[in-house]
């Protein structure tokens, strides 16, 4: 099957300037690579400032002027350029945002969705996408202000499907919720990927993650560190320390943490990120860059990556 999207070699470097003068690069995402197949929910996880919102912004353009993007970014098999990025944006590549504020306060939902148009047609196919998200007729004539958190994460789904969508971005699309709440919200994104879109889950919650997601890819400092099944974390069969690392810290394995913490963007130059906080570091893990690579019917990027038996 042929990806809807395929990252490889995507490294992202910032330019900083301190004390007026003096200059700086600082590495934030360094080789990530990355496929989205249609029918499939892809879910990423990782730390806070892993570079998971910073994958997004890249796809959709949309990164600040400080930055510099080097990889390669394929849409249907062709390089996404500027210009036609442009044209797909907010059509077949659609964003669904953590916050709720990317919704105009100063205009009603109702016009939103159909971007000022009056036609009926596409006043039609806005009342049908509220519908399809549990939402009342009535809504279109609401502010956001008039929204409660559930119903303006549900305005935003459908804002996505008023175009014919192949990739949608849900970026942290589930904060505030309680659990009955955002499962519900996933269950529509497995839904958009069964009529075949091609859906991307950035997430910090590996449990919800789990819940939706065929696949799920393991951000650390800013690197992809292991791409794996999602049945791989319940079966054990997790190839790299740190995603090993996220499924024993999860509630029901009894919050088993680990010293340490994420490198801070830029700290590392070479060789492996994670070496500092790794429970069976060996020398070599920090003299060279490791490749992502496949193993054992996934991806994982270590030098020695141990099968372990369940817990």
């Amino acid at each position: 099957m042929e990806p809807v999207l395929q990252i490889e070699h995507l490294s992202i470097t910032f330019t900083q300037y301190s004390r007026g003068v003096t200059r700086r690069e600082l590495p934030v995402i360094r080789d990530l690579s990355l496929s989205l197949c249609p029918g499939e929910v892809t879910a990423v996880v990782g730390a806070s400032g892993s570079g998971k919102s910073l994958l997004a912004h890249a796809v959709l353009g949309l990164l600040p002027y400080n930055s510099r993007q080097e990889g390669t970014i394929l849409y249907q098999g062709k390089p996404l350029t500027a210009s036609w990025l442009k044209k797909l944006r907010g059509k077949e590549i659609v964003l669904v945002p953590q916050g709720v504020t990317y919704l105009d306060p100063l205009m009603k939902v109702g016009d939103q969705l159909c971007c000022g148009s009056r036609e009926k047609q596409i006043r039609e196919k806005a009342q049908k996408a509220l519908e399809r998200y549990g939402l009342p007729r009535e809504t279109e004539n609401l502010y956001p202000f008039q929204l409660s958190g559930g119903m303006a994460r549900r305005v935003l789904l459908a804002s996505a499907v008023m175009g014919s969508p192949r990739l949608i971005i849900a970026d942290e699309p589930t904060p505030g919720l309680d659990i009955q709440a955002a499962k519900r919200i996933l269950e529509h994104f497995q839904q958009l990927a069964s009529e075949g879109a091609a859906v991307l889950l950035i997430t910090h919650d590996l449990e919800l993650a789990l819940s939706v997601a065929h696949r799920v890819v393991v951000f650390y400092a800013g690197e992809t560190v292991e791409e794996a099944e999602a049945s791989d974390f319940t079966r054990n069969r997790l190839r790299h320390p740190f995603a090993k690392a996220l499924w024993r810290a999860m509630p029901q394995q009894g919050f088993h943490s680990i010293p340490g913490a994420q490198p801070y963007p830029g700290g590392v130059w070479k060789g492996c990120p994670f070496v500092g906080q790794c429970p069976h570091p060996q020398s070599s893990c920090g003299e060279q860059d490791i490749p992502l690579r496949s193993y054992q019917n996934g991806k994982v990027r270590c030098l020695y990556p141990e099968e372990e038996e369940a817990l």
